[in-house]
Parts: structure tokens; sequence; C-alpha cells
């Protein structure tokens, strides 16, 4: 099983038909992706071996492609890291992953090269996404593909840690060929004239679903900008076919509203996807009276990615907020429970954690035996959210028992930004939390004890943030206090902080 057998198959069926779309313009055919791909595994394997893991540092591209098809080719694992990420931050995923090749825009590439100075992923070879270099690769085709077994990494997805270093949820091929025969037989009815609008990250949830598009010969289609802008998007709805994208519900609002600035609507729009953080029910009624009926979430992880509820299209046509305002129910191939501390399963209307198994769910963390043991238990992967079904079998989340701000579909995990925080010499103590907030569904605001006598501002710390992590996890706001509310034990009491955000602090 090599999930390079669906663009094969496809490049097969539809070879004529355009697959790789920078905007408006055709890049590449199937046959051509499917020759792209094979020509730069014949070149991965001249200087590596099976089982290599190969990084992406890169805004949108349509390069990401034919990378992931010619890595999976190759036998090797797709190591796409976060663009957004500080270049210090990426320079500890390459450590901590081996990478052997890094694939860097030409954008990042300055920062990360200044970064890997002095670290061990120094050793490995740097290619700059559509320079010479990368054209040079381009040599003869594989005879084939690598035919690894199924449990063979395909995907090794990082992602933010509660200890401040991010973890890598090792992803198979078994695991992602489950995501893509679930979205093909939940999510959506995809065909040859399909399009996938890439939106949100093609290093994260838009490039998940990329195999189940390809599967189906329908287009991949990276708008000219890199990036999500609510009017490029409309454009490209009006001139691709069928046009589908997975996007963070802040990139909703922002598509809906500036629909109603321009009174535009979308021509060929089939389905917006939603997931990555809550969609508040009001504004996902506002969604649908604009758009229509094109909208599916989907509730998952990076350790089950993309896949663990979801509620349909047809279960979008109702007026009854408690299942709009839910995350749906069990997707197929996967089993979903909500348990106590003790790992019992509890009744419906009880909250607790929630747990999910099925052939979609990780096999481990890379390198991180205690991280591994610590989700995976007794054959379940235990989330960390809280959450309960009602009677009818939908889910509701109800807390995030890891502390995870969700600001613009991206997770922040509070500790690593508190840690950074620390490390300047005017922070005393801090705890980072999150505040809701109606654009970006939540802030980060950081409570700061100044160290006794030094005069602290926050345009230090924004300074200081700046320098050590990535800019979407520094504070919106930070609140300056003369002591953290703590108990017994010396533990900070977020729900306090938390509830002085409520009142309006």
């Amino acid at each position: 099983m090599n999930l390079f057998s669906l663009l094969d198959q496809a490049a097969t069926r539809f070879p004529n038909n355009g697959a790789v779309f920078r905007g408006t313009e055709q890049v590449h055919s199937f046959a051509e992706l499917r020759s792209r791909a094979l020509r730069l595994a014949a070149a991965l394997r001249e200087r590596g071996r099976p089982g290599d893991r190969i990084a992406i540092v890169s805004e949108n591209a349509p390069e990401y492609v034919e990378l992931f098809f010619a890595v999976w080719a190759a036998g090797m694992a797709a190591t796409p890291i976060n663009a957004k990420l500080h270049a210090k931050e990426v320079v500890q995923i390459l450590e901590d992953a081996g990478a052997s090749v890094v694939f860097v825009s030409g954008k990042l590439a300055p920062g990360l090269e200044h970064e890997l100075k002095g670290s061990p992923a120094a050793e490995c070879l740097r290619v700059v996404i559509g320079s010479e270099r990368y054209t040079a690769l381009l040599k003869d085709e594989m005879t084939g593909p690598v035919d690894p077994t199924p449990e063979a990494l395909a995907w090794l997805f990082f992602t933010s840690g509660t200890t401040g270093r991010s973890k890598g949820a090792m992803l198979s091929h078994r695991n992602l060929m489950a995501l893509t025969i679930a979205h093909l037989a939940d999510v959506e009815a995809v065909d040859e004239a399909s399009s996938l609008l890439h939106g949100a990250p093609m290093s994260h949830g838009s490039g998940l679903y990329m195999p189940a598009y390809i599967a189906r010969g329908a287009r991949q289609v990276v708008p000219a900008s890199s990036a999500f802008d609510p009017a490029e998007f409309l454009d490209l709805c009006d001139h691709h076919p069928g046009c589908g994208a997975f996007l963070a519900p802040t990139m909703v609002q922002r598509l809906r509203l500036e629909a109603e600035r321009s009174g535009r609507r979308p021509a060929n729009l089939r389905s917006i996807v939603y997931g990555g953080g809550p969609m508040y029910v009001e504004e996902l009624k506002k969604s649908l009276a604009t758009f229509g009926p094109v909208f599916a979430q989907i509730y998952g992880q990076g350790e089950s990615p993309m896949t663990i509820t979801g509620l349909r299209r047809a279960d979008h046509a109702t007026d009854d907020d408690g299942i709009l305002g839910s995350v749906g129910y069990a997707r197929s191939g996967v089993e979903v429970a909500v348990v106590d501390d003790q790992g019992r399963p509890l009744p419906a209307g009880e909250i607790g954690e929630i747990v999910c198994r099925g052939d979609v769910v990780m096999s481990g963390y890379w390198n991180n035996p205690k991280a591994t043991a610590d989700a995976l238990r007794d054959g379940w992967l235990y989330t960390g959210d809280m959450g309960a079904f009602d009677e009818r079998g939908y889910l509701t989340l109800r807390d995030r028992s890891k502390d995870v701000i969700i600001s613009g579909g991206t997770n922040i995990y509070p500790r690593e930004v508190e840690e950074a925080l620390l490390r300047h010499p005017g922070v005393a103590e801090v705890c980072v939390t999150g505040q809701p907030h109606e654009e970006w569904g939540e802030i980060v605001v950081a409570f700061i004890v100044p160290t006794p006598g030094v005069d602290l501002a926050s345009a230090a710390l924004d300074e200081h943030c700046a320098a050590n992590i990535a800019r979407f996890k520094k504070p919106k706001r930070y609140v300056f206090v003369e002591a953290l509310p703590k108990n017994n034990y010396g533990k900070v009491l977020k729900r306090e902080l938390r509830q002085q955000l409520a009142d309006g602090l």
C-alpha cells in the first residue's frame, strides 16, 4: 500500500486533465504531475533510503503536491512544517525528525539558514523550492514506486506539545488511506469535475485532504497569493469547477463578510469543510444563509487526522442548535467514546474525556515513548478533549483539558508561550490563557508578574516574543498583576483568570 498509487491511478484515467493550478493558470496535467513526482522520487532515492524524513517548509505552493507524492513514491516520510513557526522552532523540529532533506521556500530560506548555524540539522540537504537546484533534481523517472508496508511512516505530523516542544504524530500509509476513504464516504462526493482550493495551510488540514481529491482526478488549486484572501477565494470559485475547501471557522467568517460587503456569491462553490476550532452557532447560521447548504464539519486531531466525528451537509439542514453546536457523530471506521478518569464509558449527558480508535489513529509520537504511552492506552487514543454525547449520538465539546488555545484555527499551547516569556529577565511569573474573540475564536492573553524593581512594558515583551516564538503565538494582551491566584498546592488557578477576563478585565 503506497499513497502514490492514488496519483498513479488518476494519471492513468485522466492523463490530460488539469491536476495542479496556481490561481487560474494550469501548472501540470495529471500525466505531468505523475512524471515529476517520479523524477523527484528518483533524486531522493539517490540521496537517501526508504524511511528518511523529507521536510517541507513553505507557504502554500503548487510544488507541495509533487513533493508529497515524490516522497511517498520514494518510500520516505513527508514532514511538512508550519510556515508560520519561528525559524528556531523549525530547527527544533528538523533536529527531532532527523530530516535528511529540507525543501524550503525562497522567502523562508534566509531565516532558516541563520538559525541552522551550529545545529546538528545543518547537515541536511537544503533545496529552495523553484530554484535552479530544485529543477536540476528532475532527471529520469523511477521505474516504479517503493512498495512499503501499510504501517510504514508516510507523514510525520508535528503538532504543538504541552511541554513547549512539538510532538511528531506518526501517520502511516494505512492511517492516511483510512482518512481518505472516510472523507469520501462521509464528507464529500468528489469527482474529476471537482477542485480543492487550498486556502488553509497545505502543511496541515488542507494538505491532508489532497489524497482524496487526487484519487478522484480532481484539481489542486493553490491561490496565487499562497494565502487565504477572501476576494481571491471568490474569484477562484468563479473560475474553477466544483470548488471545495477546508477552512478554519475564522476563514469562513471572513469569507462571509467579504461576500456580504461585495454582494458577490461564489458561482461554483460546492462545499466548505470547517474545523480546527469552534464555529459558533450564530456565525454558522449566518454563513448558511449567505452561501447555502455547502457546509460540513469535522472534528479530529493530528493524532487522528481530520477524522473523529463530523456533521454532513445534510445534518446542517436543521434549526436544532444542539446539532449545529455539536461536532457530530462518529466517522466511518472510527469508534468514539466518552470516559471517566478511570477509562470507563460514561452515559449520554455526562462529561468526560473523548477517546477514539480505528485505522486512522496514529501509531505513536516520534521518539517520545512517554507521550505515546500517555495518549495511547488499551488501543484507544485519549484526545485530552472533554465532551458529552446526547441521546441521539451527537458529541459536543465542553472543554479542552490540555488548555489549548485555538486562535484563527491554529492550536497554541500556553506553556510554550509561558516558557518563552519567562526567559525575559523582567518576568517573574506568567500565566497564559485564551480569551473569547469574535473574529479569531480566541486570542492569547498573558498575565504577567513583573520582576521587582523592573519597569516592564508590553512593547518589550512583544519584541522578546518576536525573537523567540512564532507571531501567531504572541499574546494579543498583557495584563500586569502583583500576584497570580493559586491553590494550596501552588498551582495557578486559570479558571479565576478566565473569569476575570469574562468579567471585563
